[in-house]
């Protein structure tokens, strides 16, 4: 669950802290209070789009800082993203400065889409206009999908698979469409490159000797005339050699004299072999420091044609290997044009074959599982005040092929005794739109395990014994999970279990928001706030708290 929430320097936020509880936290307050930048800005943590201009005025950077506490369930699953746990914490931050964003977990930074690989399994955001997804159909196949992701993961990473392969092979019979005096022109053309290859006959690591040995040609003199002053330096009379033979002799008098200074002679005496094991060596090196304009001529004509094949075919040797196999399995296809063309298309139809076959196999799966499904959503819609609501999932079959399959999947509603089921796109108003998210959302957050749900206004179009349903939906979700939302609706703040009220305050010539955690009577104020509106008198106080107690009563039910 979502534990603690950090912002500083965000929009009209100087510093805030919020420790958030467990089941649902309420989040209230006056239009324009900031409710939308608290949401905001653990969305921007998350790795929405962020722009200098949230920072805020007169600071040099914005940070957002996220700690979620984590089961051992959801530890496991984090590990494949490489995110292990410290004490049972995930620690998700992000800081804005004026060009640049860092994000990172744990400390460690990481990449946006990493953290947003992350983040969908520890939270899940229902913005105030998310509900409209749902008109777009496509949305709902991935609903769908989810829901039965247990089962259907492998066969859809399957399916995958062999779609992409079907399409590379189709492709590949693509070219088998040539003309004669097309196909007389790839083969010609693929001779001349493959024998190109061929006559150069490069061998591994050629270019990076060959470059080596140029620069050494290239700059012989100055190194005979570097390798001469130190052989001379090293062997020549006055020289290293000769004032150590000096001083070996010298420290075989010195160890005559005293035993304790035989350690240092033989220290002197392993100095002269490596010494003169060194003359040796660079004097034979000395011997290979010679100008050949000639040979360097040679060296940096095969080099060009090296270099040449290579940023010719990929840049490097591998790369240019592999053009060379390419252009020989090319050739042999263009020689035997009909046979390979033939083949391709057998193992075109047979890749087809098993796309039907696993398309429908998975088919059949989802199937199965938009059956269970919805009869769940159309029970949540019914707890929602959906009363004579019918709701179900058809399929229709696309004519292609897709890496999804070949199901296109539709959600259709009946509202109203006597109707047939239609389109969402058709039947719902914005108001029934927020509360079939709901439902689907709430079915959802069981087969997902999502910890943390946040819904930002999901009381949008509702009011009345309606709104008093989400509520109590809500208050059911939060049971098993965390649940944060910002409402403006009295019946849906009734229910929480950790109360917040943002507020706007004015200071210094500057516009701050705070948010701080109700007492239970600071609470039963707010909701006659909200109730009342700008007078709060004692009835409506009497309603807000008579609200709260009932409130409690219908928790203690799902308790």
């Amino acid at each position: 669950m979502l534990e603690h929430l950090h912002v500083k320097n965000l929009a009209i936020i100087d510093e805030v802290d919020i420790s958030f509880g467990n089941h649902l936290n309420i989040l209230t307050g006056e239009t324009g209070a900031g409710k939308s930048v608290i949401i905001g800005s653990i969305s921007l943590a998350l790795g929405a789009k962020a722009s200098r201009s949230l920072i805020r005025k007169g600071a040099a950077y914005a940070l957002v800082e996220l700690i979620f506490q984590v089961e051992d369930r959801l530890a496991a699953l984090l590990e494949q993203y490489d995110v292990y746990p410290e004490d049972g914490q995930v620690i998700l931050s992000r800081r804005l400065t004026g060009d640049r964003s860092v994000s990172k977990i744990n400390g460690e930074s990481v990449t946006l889409s990493r953290v947003r690989e992350v983040a969908s399994l520890l939270l899940d955001i229902h913005g105030q206009h998310e509900h409209q997804s749902l008109l777009h159909i496509q949305n709902h196949l991935e609903i769908l999908d989810r829901y039965g992701r247990a089962e259907l993961e492998a066969p859809r990473r399957e399916l995958r698979s062999l779609v992409q392969n079907w399409r590379k092979k189709k492709k590949e019979l693509e070219t088998f469409t040539l003309d004669e005096e097309k196909r007389l022109r790839e083969l010609s053309f693929l001779e001349y490159e493959w024998k190109e290859i061929e006559e150069a006959q490069v061998k591994l690591g050629e270019e990076e000797e060959l470059a080596a040995a140029c620069k050494k040609m290239s700059n012989a003199k100055m190194l005979w005339d570097l390798v001469q002053e130190i052989h001379s330096l090293c062997s020549g009379d006055s020289g290293a050699a000769d004032l150590l033979g000096r001083a070996v002799r010298q420290m075989g008098r010195a160890a005559e004299l005293d035993e304790e200074a035989s350690g240092l002679l033989e220290q002197l005496r392993e100095l002269e072999a490596l010494l003169d094991d060194f003359n040796r060596e660079i004097a034979g090196y000395q011997e290979g420091c010679v100008f050949d304009g000639d040979s360097l001529m040679e060296m940096e004509e095969r080099l060009d044609t090296i270099r040449g094949l290579m940023a010719k075919h990929g840049g490097t040797y591998d790369s240019l290997m592999a053009y060379q196999q390419e252009a020989e399995e090319g050739i042999e296809r263009y020689r035997n044009y009909e046979l390979y063309r033939n083949r391709c298309q057998q193992e075109l139809e047979g890749l087809e074959k098993e796309l039907r076959e696993k398309s429908s196999q998975l088919s059949v799966i989802r199937r199965r599982y938009a059956e269970g499904l919805a009869v769940q959503i159309e029970q949540a819609l019914q707890d929602l005040n959906f009363l004579d609501v019918r709701f179900e999932i058809a399929f229709r079959e696309l004519p292609g092929f897709t890496e999804l399959g070949t199901d296109e999947v539709q959600f259709l509603i009946s509202t109203n005794p006597g109707e047939p089921v239609r389109p969402l796109s058709e039947v719902a108003s914005g108001g029934e739109l927020s509360r079939i998210m709901l439902a689907v959302k709430s079915v959802m957050a069981e087969a997902d395990a999502i910890p943390t749900l946040i819904f930002d206004e999901i009381d949008v179009g509702i009011s009345g014994r309606t709104a008093q349903r989400v509520s109590e939906k809500m208050a059911m979700i939060a049971r098993n999970h965390q649940v944060l939302a910002i409402t403006h609706l009295a019946q849906i703040a009734a229910m929480a279990d950790s109360h917040f009220i943002i507020e706007k305050e004015a200071r210094n010539d500057s516009t701050t928001t705070q948010i701080r955690e109700l007492l239970e009577e600071e609470s039963i104020e707010e909701l006659a706030r909200i109730l009342g509106g700008a007078q709060i008198t004692d009835t409506v106080r009497k309603s807000a708290l008579e609200m709260k107690k009932l409130a409690n009563e219908t928790k203690a039910v799902f308790s």
